[in-house]
């Protein structure tokens, strides 16, 4: 009791002087104060996530890779409280709101920083969807490939990655003695992905993918030279760091793996899904509330899509389903077929940009295959960040894995929401924002920001002409049914105690959707708990936003300015986004 007392004593009389000292400055001092602390947190952010770096088009930690050992997560976790400390001593009185807005933002990022550490996270790096073992498989695809020494940059992050795993590692025992462990099934399958990355031959290694293109900058004598050093790493020491990782998953870590899907089987599991609840919705909903939301919605999408199996001349939904299911032309029949379609809507949908946005960004979206060893168990598409400064183009990655399995039906509504109007073009435009401090445009975590936008561009599509054919409107529908059917089974297996097979079912009770596709998606959630409820979420805000603007400005309603101020703040938690859009609201009033 004694030393606690003496702690807050001196904990007190750090702080006094503080508060004190920025009562007593001027506005203009309290001001550049805030930057200061802005600069400072940005710069600290890009030193110790050098990956980060990377990805904004910051250079200058190319040659490195993020320390994960234990001192490292506790100096951040340090670095974390002193930083919300510093933050909560400036005082914002009188400052532009925008500047209040910076302030808010950075100490809500915080200290959501610091709860969530309490579910030590790192002790479960490695899962089916998005493990470390996948994201430095992509490190070659997301990073510059200009010069001699981007290549020698790269080279020197290759000979880290021993390092990186054996640090995962470490964790993952933690993990195991913790019980906190992910399922045992999923984790067969990061051991498949972790072995087959380790045994691609040099030629197939995602790894050597830079080696496959040089810049016509670099001299055939340094092109031998860096092909030597680059397979020499990959065949010594990353291949050989990737199977001694798939061997340990395989015989250490995944025979201990818990074998309920829903994390509620954690020891902190109700407490951990509550806060992911939070944390990806950024609302106060819980989770029984959203069970009996994803309900509601799937009633209310099934009686729009009867309308379309009734034209199509089938009686129910079960029918139509059945046939869609089975028709094999309606289902793709190669990968090249997937990539041209993704392709033909990407460029369609610039055509119709500028009747829906008065701002455009300059950033270029490109369609390209899906890496082939997450494609087994990835996303139809998902989206890749272009580079901050435009040096590398966005990229919509299509999984080529398995077309026959694919349908063909929904993917204009996905390549509307992995490219424009979705990700690419709110992404873009917020890295091409001026007067916001960094970590606004590329570090804040806001999926039902981020999601909720590219689920609502899906239906933009529809407003500009497009899903011309009944079977790609009912697509539409279908992914908004599957937005729905979201709701119901992650709650159901993260809270109502679901089985894996239950969540399967209820997909396959009311939607088309493909076996592949099912499975696949599935497993994301019980991977990714909460992160699925993002999308239905972030879509409904912006719609009841849309609406009331719509109804209190009448024919001053500009759907392009409306548009143009959801998106010119970067991604913020719903609730700000509201109030922000109230405001915009009153002024064009």
């Amino acid at each position: 009791m004694r030393t606690a007392l003496v702690i807050v004593s001196l904990a007190l009389g750090l702080l006094v002087p503080l508060f004190a000292q920025a009562a007593g400055q001027t506005l203009e001092a309290r001001r550049a104060e805030l930057n200061r602390l802005l600069a400072d947190e940005w710069e600290y952010r890009l030193r110790t996530q050098p990956e980060l770096a990377t990805q904004v088009g910051d250079d200058r930690y190319n040659d490195r890779l993020s320390d994960f050992s234990d001192k490292a997560i506790a100096d951040d976790l340090e670095h974390t409280r002193q930083a919300m400390a510093r933050f909560e001593t400036v005082n914002v009185t009188g400052f532009p709101e925008q500047e209040k807005l910076n302030h808010s933002l950075m100490l809500r990022s915080l200290r959501e920083a610091l709860d969530a550490a309490q579910f030590k996270n790192w002790e479960m790096p490695a899962t089916q969807f998005g493990g470390i073992h996948l994201g430095y498989a992509s490190l070659p695809f997301d990073s510059p490939f200009r010069n001699k020494k981007d290549y020698e940059d790269y080279l020197s992050r290759l000979r880290q990655i021993p390092r990186v795993l054996d640090q995962a590692m470490g964790h993952m025992r933690d993990g195991l003695r913790d019980h906190r462990m992910p399922p045992k099934y999923l984790l067969e399958k990061v051991s498949s992905q972790a072995q087959q990355i380790a045994a691609d031959p040099l030629e197939k290694s995602p790894f050597t993918d830079p080696l496959r293109k040089f810049p016509d900058s670099i001299s055939e004598a340094n092109r031998k030279q860096l092909r030597e050093g680059i397979e020499g790493a990959v065949k010594n020491s990353v291949a050989p760091a990737y199977a001694k990782f798939a061997k340990f998953v395989r015989e250490d870590y995944a025979p201990h793996g818990r074998l309920d899907p829903g994390v509620w089987a954690l020891p902190d599991g109700e407490a951990r899904y509550r806060f992911a609840v939070r944390h990806q919705t950024t609302t106060d909903f819980t989770a029984g509330e959203i069970h009996q939301l994803g309900l509601k919605s799937v009633a209310e999408i099934e009686t729009q899509m009867l309308t379309i199996a009734k034209a199509q001349g089938f009686s129910d939904l079960k029918s139509f389903n059945d046939h869609i299911r089975q028709d094999p032309k309606l289902h793709a029949k190669s990968g090249q077929q997937l990539l041209d379609l993704y392709t033909q809507y990407r460029d369609q949908m610039y055509g119709k940009l500028p009747q829906l946005f008065g701002r455009l960004p300059k950033n270029k979206l490109a369609v390209v295959p899906m890496e082939s060893f997450r494609s087994a168990d990835g996303v139809p598409a998902d989206y890749s960040l272009g580079a901050g400064d435009g040096s590398r183009p966005g990229r919509i990655n299509v999984n080529e894995y398995a077309p026959e399995k694919r349908l063909l039906l929904n993917v204009e509504a996905i390549a509307y929401h992995e490219g424009v109007p979705g990700h690419h073009l709110q992404f873009s435009t917020a890295q091409e924002l001026t007067g916001l401090p960094p970590f606004r445009k590329y570090d804040l975590d806001l999926n039902a920001y981020t999601e909720g936008w590219a689920f609502y561009s899906e239906r933009l599509g529809k407003e500009v002409g497009f899903y011309r054919d009944p079977y790609s409107e009912y697509g539409r529908l279908q992914n908004e049914m599957w937005r729905a059917v979201r709701w119901v089974v992650d709650t159901g297996v993260h809270s109502k105690h679901w089985t894996r097979q239950q969540m399967v079912d209820f997909f396959h009770e009311h939607t088309a959707m493909d076996d592949q596709n099912i499975e696949t998606e599935v497993d994301r959630y019980i991977a990714w708990p909460a992160q699925a409820l993002s999308y239905k979420m972030g879509q409904m805000k912006i719609l009841e936003l849309r609406e009331r603007a719509q109804r209190e400005l009448g024919a001053k309603f500009d759907l392009r300015a409306f548009h143009d101020a959801v998106l010119d703040q970067g991604p913020l938690p719903l609730d700000l986004l509201e109030a922000k859009i109230n405001a915009w609201i009153a002024a064009q009033k």
